[in-house]
């Protein structure tokens, strides 16, 4: 009986929170195991059970492994039927609230690190990309319109290139330190873009502020790329343009101690599947190769007008 072994995998207080955690939350493996307080390999018995269960899924990044709910349709449903009663119970909501804590402590390390190396940013970069000239690449996809918005917009670099194309050009970076050499950039007070501190997954930017949005070399440092992929598409009119430059998925996990990494890469699959659940239909999609084994994908997309 295929709804036996749901409460099967759940007949148990650890995997119930476990469940409801990763409901909210992707964590990896060391997440869930400082979270729980438990140790490693009673968590991955736990772990074990639910996956098999296809109650959680797990995605592996290099050596990484990270769980969250399975977006299976029966598996979602059931938890979706169960979901009311995890809200009455108080234990589970502390379990959240530290998880919640968890993932800010995670955002303040990444903002630090970006913080610490600002002034280097731009030779950090060069070293991924050599002589690639990813701005160019981005820029020859851009038709001119009034409001461009760069996600992620560190030294602001690409900003100086968006500045021919659209008559305004909004900057966003959760790093004050990458928006100061931004400013730096351009001397002129006239010709100093609107920059705004915040993160992707909640940007300072209104419903429909913008007819183009560019993500580049962004999405691998964010916890969640489809919450900062669906902000964008809050921010854009209706059959506003997203362009998301990014690395190709690699194995080189060098890259998330020297260049602050949360994932290796994407499959296009990932991005594009992304893009078909935030309301976004793709246009094009271009490769480039970066050699040491990395590639760029370039993806062009269009807001989906709703009727």
């Amino acid at each position: 009986m295929e709804t036996l072994h749901y409460f099967k995998a759940l007949a148990d207080a650890t995997r119930i929170r476990l469940v409801n955690t990763l409901i909210h939350h992707e964590l990896s493996v060391n997440e869930i195991v400082a979270l729980m307080n438990m140790g490693q390999s009673r968590i991955s018995r736990h772990l074990k059970i639910l996956t098999d269960a296809e109650i959680l899924k797990c995605r592996r990044d290099g050596v990484w492994a990270f769980y969250s709910v399975s977006d299976q349709p029966y598996s979602q449903k059931f938890v979706e039927s169960i979901q009311y009663l995890f809200k009455k119970d108080p234990a589970l909501e502390k379990d959240l609230v530290r998880a919640s804590n968890m993932i800010e402590e995670r955002n303040i390390r990444t903002r630090q690190f970006f913080n610490s190396i600002a002034t280097d940013w731009d030779l950090l970069k060069q070293e991924i990309l050599g002589s690639f000239d990813l701005n160019q690449a981005i820029v020859q996809e851009i038709e001119p319109c009034t409001t461009a918005v760069d996600l992620g917009c560190g030294t602001g670099e690409l900003i100086f290139h968006l500045k021919q194309k659209a008559q305004k050009v909004i900057g966003v970076d959760s790093s004050a330190q990458m928006l100061t050499e931004t400013r730096k950039r351009f001397p002129s007070e006239n010709g100093v873009p609107d920059l705004r501190l915040g993160e992707l997954e909640h940007l300072p930017l209104s419903d429909g502020e913008a007819e183009l949005v560019v993500i580049s070399m962004v999405l691998h440092h964010i916890s969640a790329p489809v919450i900062a992929i669906a902000e964008a598409c809050r921010i854009l009119k209706p059959g506003g343009t997203l362009l998301i430059a990014d690395l190709n998925k690699h194995n080189d996990e060098i890259m998330r101690k020297s260049y602050g990494d949360r994932w290796l890469g994407f499959h296009p699959d990932e991005i594009t599947d992304i893009l078909h659940t935030t309301g976004f239909a793709l246009q094009s999609q271009q490769s480039y190769p970066l050699g040491q084994q990395l590639a760029i994908n370039i993806f062009k997309s269009i807001k989906i007008n709703k009727t």
